[in-house]
């Protein structure tokens, strides 16, 4: 049987996530993801020096980084821990595909399995500091309908204009004439609605709601954001 150049080259590279995989799976912005991920490689966080892959997007060459299972899963798990489920579900299935050790090669043979065994503690590890939170938000947040801001800042008890800068510093939501909008790739990932009205003036107006799906995506950035707070007053 004949193997593609292609598929010989996936075996022979290292397994990895990309940051656009990331930013597909946790639903934020490429840059963000890309910003967070350059802020655990400043902070010596990640296991490895990070691995750049260039790929082209509308005739233009841009950046990507790639991510070592234990480094991808740290990423998640900054961005929105309720996602980590997820992301061991794909790396394996993504291992599944991936060549075996030389098991003829004791040597080899071993280092694989303790690798393989790091990653499992390591990935593990991490499933379980952030697997709490995200059960606990995802037993918390019971809605059945879209909620506006303001009625999100009352369930989750925060003040209005915190919640607000803490959007704007995502880039989640912006303000157009006067009204908190979101970012169209947001409303596209099912996390928002938007429905234009006209007033008794006739003067059209639109309004941005959070659906079922970004109430729940967006409480679990919101609880992300306050564990990291919490780390940073502790340190």
């Amino acid at each position: 049987m004949m193997i593609s150049t292609e598929n010989l080259n996936t075996l022979n590279n290292p397994v990895s996530m990309s940051s656009r995989e990331i930013a597909r799976l946790v639903g934020l912005a490429h840059g963000e993801v890309k910003r967070m991920i350059k802020t655990l490689e400043t902070t010596q966080r990640l296991s490895q020096p990070l691995t750049v892959n260039l790929y082209e997007r509308e005739g233009e060459m841009r950046q990507e980084y790639c991510l070592n299972k234990r480094d991808s899963l740290l990423a998640v798990a900054r961005l929105a821990p309720a996602f980590i489920a997820q992301a061991l579900d794909i790396w394996q299935e993504r291992e599944k595909t991936t060549r075996l050790p030389d098991f003829t090669n004791p040597a080899a043979a071993a280092r694989a399995w303790a690798e393989q065994f790091e990653q499992r503690q390591a990935a593990e590890q991490q499933l379980a500091l952030f697997a709490p939170k995200a059960e606990f938000f995802d037993r918390f947040v019971q809605v059945e309908d879209s909620l506006g801001f303001r009625q999100l800042c009352k369930m989750l008890k925060v003040k209005e204009p915190d919640f607000r800068q803490f959007l704007f510093e995502r880039n989640i939501m912006y303000r157009a004439n006067g009204a908190l909008m979101p970012q169209q790739h947001h409303v596209q990932a099912g996390y928002f609605t938007v429905h234009t009205s006209v007033g008794e003036n006739q003067h059209a107006f639109s309004q941005a709601r959070f659906t079922t799906k970004g109430v729940k995506w967006v409480t679990n950035l919101w609880a992300n954001h306050l564990a990291t707070q919490t780390k940073g007053a502790a340190a």
